[in-house]
């Protein structure tokens, strides 16, 4: 699918995240023999997510469950969030959000979907990779056309008019809402981009996309949000950017 770029709706501004102070909390994991580098990126990310759901007053022991799962017979979680710690990654999960066996695309490591639109998802994506860091891959909208087959790919292949503002013969689009980097305390950059996807039908309106990349002991992740255009505007937006916000990758 091919990504309009369009200068004037193009932000290449640098998010600063907030410091905040880090408490311990308990966190389901699971792990056989781990090494000591393993055991060291799993307490750094362990605290990480510690402390962000102790911002939102969430509760640890939801960690590997949430509340959509019902184990303990109430909705204990008042955030509306749950921790989750990966291998290499951490982020906080909206709460009514279940988990999913759907993969989608190669290297996926984790892949949650909206409790009440199965349309709306969080993805967790990571492969193997010969760069050092995101630098290597250039700029942000280079690196965006590099991965915008997690877009998807029209499948219509006939004749049509150049109408509803897509292009001749064309019965989607994708334009390129906003564009940052981030860069952590240790000098980890992240790319981040916001995208707006249609298709001719008009089926929810579109998606809204967020994406979020980075490299880390030789594989590149990629963290991708999907919401419904209408679903996006109806407060979804909140799930959707507290996690994008929370996703670090040790």
């Amino acid at each position: 699918m091919a990504v309009l770029m369009n200068k004037s709706s193009v932000s290449a501004r640098t998010v600063v995240a907030k410091q905040t102070r880090s408490r311990t909390v308990s966190v389901i994991v699971r792990a056989s023999q781990p090494s000591a580098e393993s055991v060291s990126r799993r307490a750094t990310l362990g605290a990480f997510v510690g402390a962000a759901a102790l911002l939102t007053n969430s509760s640890p022991s939801l960690a590997a469950f949430g509340d959509s799962a019902n184990v303990f017979g109430r909705v204990t979680n008042t955030s509306g969030f749950a921790p989750y710690v990966g291998e290499d990654f951490a982020l906080l999960l909206p709460a009514k959000w279940n988990p999913s066996k759907e993969r989608d695309f190669k290297g996926v490591k984790l892949r949650y979907e909206d409790n009440g639109d199965a349309v709306n998802t969080i993805t967790v994506i990571s492969n193997p990779t010969d760069k050092a860091d995101m630098a290597a891959y250039g700029e942000p909208e280079k690196f965006l056309n590099d991965i915008s087959y997690l877009l998807g790919k029209q499948s219509y292949a006939g004749q049509t008019q150049s109408e509803g503002g897509f292009a001749p013969d064309r019965v989607s689009a994708a334009s390129l809402l906003n564009v940052s980097q981030e860069t952590d305390k240790k000098g980890k950059t992240y790319y981040q981009y916001e995208l707006l996807t249609r298709t001719a039908d008009g089926d929810e309106g579109g998606r809204h996309h967020l994406f979020k990349a980075t490299v880390s002991n030789g594989n590149l992740y990629i963290l991708k949000i999907q919401v419904g255009d209408k679903r996006w505007f109806k407060g979804v937006d909140k799930d959707a950017t507290k996690t994008f916000q929370s996703f670090t990758v040790a």
